[in-house]
C-alpha cells in the first residue's frame, strides 16, 4: 500500500491550518523527487532528452526558486547570493544525494519560515523582484506551493523519460 500523502496525515502541530497546505506542498515535493529520482545516474540526472530541462535542473530550481520567493516574502531583495545561485541553476554536475540535500536544506528553510508567520500578516502586500511587482503574503504562499509542484511533475516526467532514454 502506497505511503498516505502529507495532506492526509492530519494537522501539524503548532501550524495554523491555513499555513498547513504550504508545508504539505513542501514535503510532498522532497518526499515525490527523492522517489521519483531513485537511482538516477549523474548522467540521467543531466540529460536533455528533446532538448528538455533536465531533472537535475529542475531539482535545483524547486529549492532555490522558494528560497527566492521566500525572500520576497519576508519584504526583502534578493542578495548575491542568491543571485550567483539563480545563474547557475542549469549547470550540471551535481549528483542526486548533493540536489536531493540542497533542496531538502532551501525547503525546511521555509518550512520554518512559514511556521513563524502570523496568519494576521497574510493578506498584507508584498513586491516581486526588482520591479516589486504586487502580491500579498498569501499570494506569495499559495505561488511557491503550486510553483514548487509544477516542477516536481516536471521531475517525475523526465525522470520516466531518461530512463527509457537511450541517450
Amino acid at each position: 500500500m502506497a505511503e498516505v500523502e502529507p495532506w492526509l496525515r492530519g494537522p501539524i502541530p503548532d501550524v495554523h491550518p491555513l499555513l498547513a497546505p504550504v508545508l504539505f506542498s513542501l514535503e510532498q515535493a522532497r518526499e515525490d523527487v527523492a522517489r521519483a529520482t531513485e537511482g538516477l545516474t549523474k548522467d540521467q540526472l543531466w540529460a536533455r532528452p528533446g532538448n528538455a530541462a533536465p531533472v537535475g535542473f529542475h531539482i535545483r530550481h524547486i529549492g532555490r526558486s522558494v528560497d527566492r520567493l521566500m525572500t520576497y516574502l519576508q519584504g526583502r531583495q534578493l542578495d548575491e547570493a542568491q543571485l550567483k545561485a539563480l545563474a547557475a541553476e542549469g549547470e550540471p554536475g551535481a549528483d542526486r544525494d548533493q540536489l536531493l540535500e540542497e533542496m531538502a536544506c532551501l525547503l525546511e528553510r521555509a518550512a520554518q519560515t512559514v511556521r513563524a508567520l502570523d496568519v494576521a500578516t497574510l493578506t498584507e502586500p508584498r513586491g516581486v523582484g526588482r520591479k516589486q511587482l504586487p502580491t500579498t503574503v498569501i499570494g506569495l504562499l499559495v505561488h511557491i506551493a503550486e510553483h514548487t509542484q509544477r516542477h516536481v511533475g516536471q521531475v517525475i516526467t523526465t525522470a520516466k523519460v531518461v530512463r527509457s532514454w537511450p541517450g
